[in-house]
């Protein structure tokens, strides 16, 4: 049977890399939620919001495969092995990634994996929360009076391999260069290593004034807030225990919440005295 790997409907045999957004069900593409509907079974991720498991069918076979910093979880050997082993059995498979699965993902991992063995695969995007999150906390990532470029930036570079924490000598992110050629960063999964990313960046010359925003469990009813700066937001996110999932975004952009706040998040304010 040839299989159509343009169509957003599962097949058997086949592994569709679905992007589940951020984590308001609302944005969900079509194609998603098509695929969703119409697995035999789907192995989600640890992030992917309640709301968004509720569409899938009660018949669906789910499988968790969750990855959490810090937190005992699937290793990506076994992830890829699942998915392996649930289409070569002639299921139709949604594998279900917070986020984009190309976006700090893994996903092109687990492509990788399911080309080698001859399965046919199609990858559905999903907005992928270092938009998304600071567009709900009022946040333009870009603004024509601000900035004409971006980075996008995982302050966690593998959990499965220390050495490559951000700001390592290991590290494949050059924290100078960036810090000086781009106004306006966006970091994922930076909460852990936070301490060494900003000492980075105020060592290569960004100033400790410059706004830094925390957004936690972005898009979601649950999100949270803190504006700060660079020079406080360590402190600021000690004392007030702020724990992943959040996205950090840093540059001048974050001065517009005051005026373009329109999503009813909780505005976060650290305790006094900061140490």
């Amino acid at each position: 049977m040839s299989i159509d790997l343009t169509s957003p409907y599962p097949q058997p045999g086949m592994v569709l890399l679905v992007g589940a957004g951020p984590g308001d069900p609302d944005l969900l593409t079509i194609a998603a939620l098509k695929a969703l509907r119409n697995a035999d079974v789907v192995v989600h991720d640890a992030l992917v919001s309640p709301e968004i498991m509720a569409l899938i069918p009660e018949s669906c076979e789910r499988i968790h495969a969750g990855k959490r910093g810090g937190s005992p979880s699937s290793s990506q050997k076994d992830i890829s092995e699942t998915l392996v082993r649930l289409a070569k059995a002639g299921r139709r498979v949604v594998r279900l990634k917070g986020g984009d699965p190309f976006v700090f993902g893994r996903g092109g991992e687990e492509a990788e994996r399911l080309v080698a063995e001859g399965i046919p695969f199609r990858v559905v995007p999903g907005l992928t929360s270092g938009i998304a999150g600071p567009a709900y906390a009022g946040i333009p990532v870009t603004h024509r009076d601000v900035n004409a470029n971006v980075a996008f930036l995982t302050g966690h570079e593998s959990a499965e391999n220390p050495s490559f924490v951000a700001g390592s000598p290991s590290s494949r992110i050059h924290w100078e260069s960036v810090a000086q050629a781009f106004p306006v960063l966006v970091l994922y999964m930076a909460i852990q290593n936070l301490p060494v990313v900003v000492g980075r960046l105020i060592a290569a010359g960004r100033a400790p004034e410059t706004p830094v925003a925390v957004i936690r469990w972005a898009t979601t009813s649950a999100q949270q807030t803190l504006v700060t700066t660079l020079g406080r937001v360590e402190a600021e996110v000690t004392a007030l225990d702020l724990q992943p999932p959040a996205v950090v975004v840093i540059g001048d952009v974050v001065r517009y919440r005051e005026s373009l706040q329109w999503f009813p998040d909780e505005t976060l304010v650290a305790p006094e005295p900061l140490s």
